[in-house]
């Protein structure tokens, strides 16, 4: 059963005969009741569907800094689906069986604010890292802007990072690391973050330690 809301002119949320009517984020919507008709897939339609899982997968890990991230191009979107549609193309490589990703191109955070210049990683011991970089205190930057530090690990397939904690100003952050991390292969994302979180910067990516 249906109810319709604001009349019946409004929208209405629930199953009438073959159409379901609800909304998402605020959105009405409605669609059709899908109908489970068996069909094979062609070999381009099974590509595109693994190629799909697989960035899906890969993104799980960067959640956290995605929902920072990309929270101001989520327009009627999630922040994982914006950044879904936005690496796509250019930091997933290949075919189904046969992808890859290229690390470098891998957008994780995407905004105004300015980014802090002259970023110079290090490993000083083999569970910490190193940044020190220049403030860069064009408007609207502040000096509060909080940093974002993200490492990831494929074999691992996990991350660790900060989202706060360095501020523009200090022009320098240790951080001691998962020890799984330990003697592995980290590749190693920065952005900044407004505070309040409503300003953001372009990540950038740093290389691998």
């Amino acid at each position: 059963m249906a109810k319709i809301k604001r009349g019946i002119l409004g929208s209405f949320s629930g199953k009438i005969g073959p159409i379901v009517g609800g909304s998402w984020k605020g959105i009405p919507y409605i669609r059709e009741v899908s109908q489970k008709i068996p069909k094979e897939r062609s070999q381009a339609q099974i590509a595109i569907q693994q190629k799909m899982k697989f960035i899906n997968r890969l993104l799980v890990p960067f959640h956290p800094y995605i929902n920072v991230g990309f929270a101001n191009n989520a327009v009627q979107k999630t922040e994982i689906s914006a950044a879904f549609s936005l690496n796509y193309h250019s930091a997933f490589l290949g075919t189904y069986p046969n992808l890859i990703v290229d690390y470098s191109k891998l957008v994780l955070s995407v905004g105004t604010l300015p980014m802090i210049k002259n970023i110079i990683m290090e490993l000083p011991d083999n569970k910490t890292i190193k940044l020190t970089w220049l403030k860069n205190n064009i408007k609207p930057a502040s000096f509060d802007d909080q940093l974002i530090l993200i490492l990831y690990n494929q074999e691992l397939h996990k991350t660790d990072g900060l989202i706060g904690g360095f501020k523009r100003t200090d022009e320098k952050c240790f951080f001691n690391f998962n020890p799984k991390f330990i003697d592995r292969p980290l590749q190693v994302y920065v952005s900044m973050a407004s505070i309040d979180r409503k300003k953001v910067a372009d990540s950038i990516y740093l290389g691998t330690l």
